[in-house]
């Protein structure tokens, strides 16, 4: 009888309740600012808040077979009841591919799952601030953690407690999986596929999937998502790539020898440790360890022949591969964006490793503002979400995460598709919202390069830039060097580690000491660059090649100039692939997209000028009054980037040399708002 009481008395507070619920879901406030006004609030406290389910069950190693055979392993996390037991209700389901071992995941989310543990890092995240001081990137590095970086990369146990299941993948290769690590190709791909497949068909999954993480599970996302698996209805990449081969492995055709050789070893160092717990229970999985075997350091033998070989025709042939744009790896590696038709919010940061497709990945993804969602912080790959979750700017990650896993999986009109669309932090300036990337009020024009003393900097040469060409030839000479070890460039290729250090990420003029330089006069009011930049230059090579680098700075009246964006070239990969570039009507380009391709190269002639475009990420900054615009030219950039080794056997360490001609003249194309006064 007492139950029976209990029965119906819930069913009268059901009954109470539910008309109360549906109008405030119905009456979801509309998000206003960066931080969401009172829908950011809400969104922070459905994720911090109680959960419906207490407790998370882990199915540890589950095997899931591929169509070839080859069985790859996940762990899936279940939301539980009080006593454990995992729920019997089919919940929506977030899968996540990793090539860094479900292992790591697991013992970060095992730690994170302690509260002392948890606390101190949200305390460490709260108290360190070391703003003002040379270390003061140590504070971007510690508010990440407190940014919900960590939920997104491993696992979020709040979002299970709220109803989903989480299933994270060793991708094939690595981790306890079997196979060969196939590095982001189109049997990976495939894998994913199916394992999405394989997901929606569970008695625990109601066949809505989601897919979540960081850096290279975020470009796993993009790729999969491009292949439209029926039951993917939505994905959070955070810092992803659309083409990992310009953005980090080869960008302008340098090859990136410092994050790549030791991205490599980690990987592949992973992937080598066994499932000891199945050595203790005697089923040790032989075929893992012949795949191993058969594979133990994949793609470095390539990266080394690339960076050893004498000559372009004593390359292997699968090193040829990355340097040919038609071979199947480097088109398995350029995502048809295009092809995404499932919600998208994507993460990305101003001075990130894969900066240079982000906000053009989402340019091209074919959804309406809100069903795509774009935010751009003011950091690098390691320090992303670091300002979030504070008054006035954007929510942490894992809220964002959730309130967007929320709308598109159970249908909870929470207001995050109003959210945005495009949040950025203006570089220089605040976090605002924008409807576009790039404001169609802004009007590209020429600030031509000219070899007439600015008296604002020390480096080779102290160039100006003007409104209009200098009526003189000049030339003027920069040679390879080493400023480059301190530099955004560098900070950037070793994912923020250097900017530590204020001096190597926010300043440029150690850098400058071996660079020309060339700078507007201040601005006269507050003026927006908001686009993607284009750098135009007439060069002249000693020899049959050369590497040039771009970077478009802003320069505060006390003389510290900072890096927006940056870009480079090798001479001879100067073929534009008219295909993915843009050009304003008169012809000048506004992202000239190189080829990068063996086929389409061509030598430059010793003392004959050469035409290079070089492509600048874009960027929304804004240049207070009194601040100038700088352009920054280099010979090389090392340690982002080197020739590889048949190419810089041909540059050497020659000097280069600009043609400022009058005629033929250097600029920049800028997306400029405002009136600089210029």
């Amino acid at each position: 009888m007492r139950s029976v009481l209990r029965g119906a008395v819930l069913l009268c507070a059901a009954a109470l309740l539910t008309p109360l619920l549906t109008s405030n879901v119905s009456a979801a406030p509309t998000p206003i600012g960066p931080d969401g006004g009172a829908a950011g609030a809400l969104w922070a406290a459905t994720e911090n808040g109680p959960q419906p389910y207490p407790n998370v069950f882990i199915e540890w190693d589950v095997s899931i077979t591929m169509s070839d055979g080859t069985v790859l392993k996940g762990n899936v996390y279940h939301p539980a009841d009080a006593a454990g037991r995992p729920i019997a209700e089919p919940t929506p389901t977030i899968v996540n591919m990793t090539p860094y071992t479900k292992l790591g995941s697991m013992i970060a989310d095992s730690a994170m799952s302690i509260p002392w543990v948890s606390e101190a890092v949200l305390q460490l995240s709260r108290d360190i601030d070391l703003a003002g001081t040379p270390f003061e990137g140590v504070t971007d590095l510690t508010k990440a953690l407190g940014g919900g970086l960590l939920r997104n990369f491993t696992v979020d146990r709040q979002l299970i407690r709220g109803g989903y299941t989480q299933v994270v993948v060793d991708v094939r290769g690595t981790g306890f999986s079997q196979g060969t690590w196939d590095l982001l190709r189109y049997r990976e791909q495939q894998d994913s596929v199916e394992v999405i497949e394989w997901a929606a068909r569970q008695p625990w999954s109601t066949g809505q999937i989601g897919m979540n993480g960081v850096s290279y599970s975020g470009l796993n996302q993009l790729q999969v998502a491009a292949q439209r698996p029926p039951a993917l209805r939505a994905i959070f990449p955070v810092v992803p790539s659309g083409n990992p081969f310009r953005d980090l492995v080869a960008p302008g055709g340098a090859v990136g020898v410092t994050f790549m050789p030791m991205w490599l070893a980690a990987v592949n160092g992973g992937k080598l440790v066994p499932d000891l717990a199945s050595v203790f229970r005697g089923q040790f999985d032989m075929k893992w360890l012949m795949d191993r075997l058969r594979d133990p350091f994949t793609f470095v033998d390539v990266f080394l022949n690339v960076m050893t070989a004498p000559r372009i025709e004593e390359l292997d042939p699968r090193a040829r591969e990355l340097l040919e744009a038609d071979s199947p790896v480097r088109q398995a590696w350029e995502t048809d964006i295009a092809q995404i038709q499932v919600p998208t919010f994507l993460t990305g940061g101003w001075h990130d490793v894969f900066v240079n497709s982000q906000t053009d990945v989402y340019r091209r993804i074919p959804l309406p503002p809100g069903q795509k969602q774009l935010l751009m912080g003011d950091g690098y790959h390691i320090s992303n979400g670091n300002e979030s979750g504070r008054p006035g700017l954007p929510p942490r990650m894992d809220v964002l995460q959730r309130a967007w896993f929320d709308k598109w999986l159970k249908g909870i009109d929470n207001g995050i598709d109003q959210y945005g669309p495009v949040t950025m932090k203006q570089e220089g300036g605040g976090w605002i919202t924008e409807k576009a990337f790039q404001q169609p009020v802004s009007t590209y024009r020429r600030m031509y390069l000219s070899a007439a003393r600015s008296g604002t900097a020390t480096s080779v040469h102290d160039g100006s830039l003007f409104a209009a060409p200098s009526p003189t030839l000049d030339r003027v000479s920069v040679t390879p060097g080493l400023t480059g070890l301190c530099s955004r460039d560098a900070a950037q290729e070793l994912i923020g580690i250097p900017a530590i250090i204020m001096a190597c990420g926010d300043d440029s003029r150690i850098q400058e000491l071996g660079g020309l330089t060339f700078t507007s006069a201040p601005v006269a009011e507050a003026t927006t660059i908001s686009g993607a930049i284009a750098v135009h230059l007439n060069t002249v090579q000693d020899a049959t090649d050369g590497y040039w680098v771009a970077t478009v700075n802003d320069v505060a009246p006390d003389g510290r100039s900072t890096v927006l964006s940056s870009g480079q070239l090798m001479a001879s990969l100067r073929a534009v692939d008219e295909s993915k570039s843009t050009r304003l009507p008169n012809g000048d380009y506004t992202n000239p997209v190189p080829d990068l391709s063996l086929d389409t190269r061509r030598p430059t002639v010793p003392g004959e000028p050469t035409q290079l475009d070089i492509s600048i990420p874009g960027v929304n900054a804004v240049l207070q009054p009194g601040h100038r615009l700088r352009v920054d030219v280099y010979a090389g950039n090392f340690p982002k980037g080197l020739p590889p080794m048949p190419l810089l056997l041909e540059t050497g360490v020659r000097p280069q040399h600009l043609l400022l001609d009058p005629n033929r003249p250097s600029y920049v194309n800028l997306p400029i708002q405002g009136n600089p006064g210029w």
